[in-house]
């Protein structure tokens, strides 16, 4: 049976690098975050309505991914990051995005905390507000009763945690 693992939390906070990290550490492939390659083909500004075709895709590239796991699966990012950045910028979440979320399973999700320094991309929105972002990531883990742990430090300090909670994680 296939784990699965999300890196989750604010923008620019070491999520994708962790994500590439465990995947070789422990041999196994890593979903990408599909907004990325979305909104870079994208010749306009996303708009709301563009979120359930992030959703979408985000779910059938980890469905890809997973026929090619091997034990783990490394997930950078799920649809409990659309929610958030859906309500964040337009105060509301497509109903269907909710349901998605109360019906998919992860084994366990890796909050990552905001203490690297923040970089540029064209794509991040948020550079002012990482902390308030953390805590709603937190809340949104609770909320929904995920298995969650945080993970803070240096790159290196990340990927040693995160290898030690997977070890002595047997839930």
């Amino acid at each position: 049976m296939i784990k699965k693992i999300v890196i989750t939390g604010p923008e620019s906070s070491g999520k994708t690098t962790l994500a590439q990290q465990l995947a070789q550490e422990l041999s196994t492939v890593w979903v990408p975050e599909y907004a990325r390659t979305f909104i870079e083909k994208l010749d306009r500004p996303y708009v709301e309505a563009d979120l359930l075709e992030i959703s979408r895709g985000q779910l059938l590239l980890e469905e890809e991914k997973m026929k090619q796991a091997n034990e783990y699966l490394i997930c950078d990012t799920d649809l409990l990051t659309i929610k958030i950045w859906s309500e964040i910028k337009y105060d509301r979440c497509a109903p269907s995005i909710l349901r998605e979320i109360e019906r998919r399973n992860y084994d366990l999700y890796f909050l990552m905390y905001p203490d690297i320094p923040w970089v540029f991309d064209p794509q991040r929105e948020n550079p002012e507000n990482r902390e308030t972002l953390f805590s709603i990531y937190r809340s949104n883990l609770e909320q929904y009763h995920k298995k969650y742990y945080e993970i803070k430090g240096s790159g290196e300090e990340r990927l040693s945690t995160a290898l030690n909670l997977l070890s002595n994680d047997k839930d």
